[in-house]
């Protein structure tokens, strides 16, 4: 019968322990590829398209920015400054492959070319290239790098 009251004190005790702990090899953040893309982008019966190439360069994330809240290289997609507070920087592989531990929240990617930051995405309320995290997951988002393509 004592074994019985300790078999039971224990299962209790671990269920309590356990529901305290965060669920144990779930991750939460970004992960994708920066891939870069060049030159004439057309669609042509006679030519198939390039698979773009993945680039190993620097991701900047910042909190969720809004097209009011940079200071932008006339209309294009290249930025002098960013006012919004930088979360992290991130590296990509040689495959463009990246993956970055986040909170859960929202988010804006950058890479940069020289001292400009580059982002050519924009939700329906001006945010630049918004990405969210969810709580114990991955969320997937590729990065084009195509300020020199033509489409």
């Amino acid at each position: 019968m004592l074994r019985i009251h300790y078999a039971i004190f224990y299962t209790i005790l671990i269920s309590c322990i356990n529901m305290n702990l965060p669920e144990q090899g779930k991750t939460q953040g970004i992960e994708g590829h920066v891939f870069r893309i060049s030159g004439n982008q057309m669609p042509s019966p006679d030519v198939k398209p390039r698979a773009p190439r993945g680039i190993q360069t620097t991701v900047y994330i910042f909190e969720l920015t809004n097209l009011s809240q940079v200071e932008r290289e006339g209309q294009s997609a290249f930025y002098r400054s960013i006012s919004t507070k930088l979360i992290k920087t991130t590296k990509s592989d040689g495959s463009g492959f990246f993956k970055v531990k986040l909170p859960p929240g929202h988010y804006s990617l950058f890479t940069k070319k020289d001292s400009l930051f580059y982002a050519n995405l924009f939700d329906g309320s001006n945010n630049i290239a918004p990405v969210q995290v969810t709580p114990g997951k991955m969320s997937r988002i590729d990065i084009r790098v195509d300020y020199d393509a033509v489409y």
